[in-house]
């Protein structure tokens, strides 16, 4: 099954009329995205969209031999004019399936908003799931095999990859390619790399893929470190790379603090941002839940992990630090960074670089900053994938 995709952006386009966002300015060329359509076989187009003729001859291809348009949402704005020679545009009411003159079979997939999905399966068996801008399937029932494609709004719902992967529906060898992409989302090498984590991939429009074909699926490291100062937004980073996976243990290394009211809002702040399907644990125990199997860990965070063992060791006691507390802490360090080597689950974690300011002016404050710069430089060793976020922007140092 060959599909052409006309455009790939949102409803709107990238950029969009008369904005002048940072995004918008930057998306000329290459970089710009039409509103999304995809082109199946020559037979089927899946949403008409302004220029669809046009874009399907830059890619090759013509309009003439579509049989069916179906449209997945509805599109606002003026009337799109239909080229000569083709179909009425229409929807195919939820769960009903349609049978094309060429042998596709076109299933309607409900949504959980506004608009249709589409599942295609071409007459050789290959299959395809197209879901609409924003939209995710509404109860997903476990799915027999994988499609071989999946095109959604990976970064504007993904919560609908999560459920995919929960029911079985996207799978290791799954194609997922995003499309509806806003100005929303950042341009150039940030788009792939946060779609790389996801296990999805963009693509220019007018690309033209083959589905079923083998394509290599970008590889998601199985250990992150996320680091950055205060407020840089390292938790957010953090928090988007597992966003996509159906089940999440967040850890939360702070546990609670009784009458401490800002912290409290810290706290709610966190959890109202994560998906209701993550599970938390409050526990500064690494050791064991790197060490069982499951689902991915979200560890927030290291610093928090260090100060609850420097309290442990009793290294805020200079007497206590030189007889025992130096070289207990190392044993501790040790073990956790041993057990990030060992373990199998996927794990994204959070610290805190402390070390770039002023130096503090008592022993115990100096203790901990170094401290802390030796246990990210050792769990950092450990991981394929490290980055440093600044003001909101992650660099990569590593991956």
């Amino acid at each position: 099954m060959e599909l052409t995709l006309l455009g790939t952006g949102a409803p709107d386009g990238l950029p969009r009329p008369d904005c002048p966002c940072a995004a918008c300015a930057t998306a000329r060329g290459a970089r710009a995205r039409a509103a999304t359509a995809l082109l199946v076989d020559d037979a089927l187009l899946l949403d008409l969209t302004p220029g669809a003729a046009l874009a399907a001859a830059r890619a090759g291809h013509s309009l003439t031999g579509v049989r069916q348009v179906l449209l997945t949402h509805p599109h606002d704005g003026p009337a799109v004019e239909v080229p000569a020679g083709l179909p009425t545009a229409g929807r195919v009411p939820d769960g009903r399936e349609l049978t094309l003159i060429s042998g596709h079979r076109v299933r309607a997939v409900p949504m959980d908003s506004p608009g249709t999905g589409y599942e295609v399966t071409s007459p050789e068996g290959a299959r395809l799931l197209y879901l609409p801008p924003g939209g995710a399937p509404a109860g997903v029932a476990d799915t027999r095999h994988p499609y071989d494609m999946v095109l959604a709004d990976v970064t504007g719902r993904p919560d609908a990859l999560a459920r995919l992967r929960a029911a079985g529906g996207v799978g290791a060898t799954t194609d997922v390619v995003a499309v509806h992409l806003d100005h929303g989302v950042p341009p150039g090498p940030e788009l792939d790399r946060r779609l790389a984590a996801a296990g999805a991939r963009a693509v220019p429009d007018g690309t033209t893929l083959i589905v079923g074909e083998y394509h290599e699926v970008p590889d998601v490291p199985r250990r992150t470190l996320v680091t950055g100062g205060a407020r840089s937004g390292k938790s957010l980073e953090a928090e988007r790379r597992l966003e996509t996976f159906p089940e999440v243990v967040y850890v939360a290394t702070g546990g609670t603090r009784a009458g401490d009211a800002e912290w409290a809002a810290r706290v709610s702040l966190h959890r109202e941002r994560r998906p209701g399907s993550w599970r938390t644990e409050e526990t500064c125990d690494l050791v064991p839940l790197l060490g069982r199997a499951g689902p991915p860990l979200l560890i927030d965070c290291l610093s928090l992990w260090l100060t609850d063992a420097m309290d442990r060791v009793g290294a805020w006691d200079d007497d206590t630090w030189a007889r025992r507390g130096e070289r207990e802490l190392r044993e501790r360090v040790a073990e956790l960074v041993a057990a990030v080597r060992a373990t199998r689950r996927t794990v994204v974690a959070v610290t805190n670089e402390v070390g770039a300011g002023i130096v503090p002016a008592d022993a115990g404050s100096r203790r901990f900053r170094d401290e802390l710069g030796r246990l990210n430089a050792a769990f950092a060793d450990e991981c394929e994938h490290v980055l440093y976020v600044v003001a909101g922007q992650p660099l990569v140092l590593r991956g």
